[in-house]
């Protein structure tokens, strides 16, 4: 893993057929209180969350960890929370939206020159927005993260966010979870789009863990060139 930036692991839950959701209005449950205690564990060592600004709209989702493992945390001298991180091209950003509201973990916001001053007078000082420029670029994103102090991040998606990282080879980990179901709607969103992969017939990912959690089962794939 390169100095210039953290240690990334992808998190992401999906049915059989690769769907992170279903096209229905109701958040689609993957999977149990097992896999749930699983993530916050993961959550918990790791530095910062980062998730897109779709999947902050979407989903709604809180980023914290859970009390018992906060107060671990604390005694090690760590923030209580991990600090929270989207990245937007828009500055399209729900400022009553949990990943702003909820708990009192440290946010960051990356937008471009276009979207970033009114993005941050919109969320009134309680979030640090980062002016990226013409672009949001990921290698500069995750030099600033570790300039920042992060060392460690878990990217918890969505779909376009798993491909970015993918596509780019900016991933060290990849913590896969599959349901047993099918959504079988094509307008459905995926956990990993069309791209150009590192990783194909001829330099297949180092499978590190195979776990059962209740009825959902957890891949853990090591990316990194020799396989740490």
């Amino acid at each position: 893993m390169p100095d210039s930036r953290p240690y990334v692991i992808l998190s992401a839950a999906m049915s059989v057929d690769g769907f992170l959701d279903d096209p229905s209005d109701e958040r689609l449950i993957l999977s149990g209180p097992a896999d749930l205690d699983r993530v916050d564990a993961v959550r918990a060592e790791c530095d910062a969350i980062l998730v897109g600004a779709g999947t902050v709209r979407a989903d709604d989702p809180r980023l914290v960890v859970g009390a018992v493992r906060a107060e671990h945390r604390t005694a090690d001298g760590r923030p209580a929370q991990p600090v929270k991180v989207t990245l937007t091209s828009t500055g399209d950003l729900p400022a009553e939206s949990r990943f702003f509201t909820f708990g009192p973990a440290s946010k960051l916001v990356y937008a471009p020159s276009g979207a970033a001053a009114a993005l941050a007078d919109r969320l009134h000082g309680s979030t640090t927005v980062i002016d990226t420029g013409a672009s949001v670029e990921l290698p500069a994103l995750l030099a600033d993260l570790s300039d920042r102090g992060i060392g460690r991040l878990l990217v918890e998606g969505g779909g376009e966010v798993h491909t970015a990282f993918l596509t780019a080879g900016l991933a060290d980990e990849l913590q896969l979870v599959v349901a047993p179901l099918f959504v079988g709607a094509e307008s459905a969103p995926r956990f990993a789009g069309p791209g150009r992969y590192r990783w194909d017939a001829g330099h297949r990912m180092r499978l590190a863990e195979v776990r059962q959690l209740d009825d959902v089962v957890l891949l853990r794939y090591l990316l990194g060139d020799d396989g740490d």
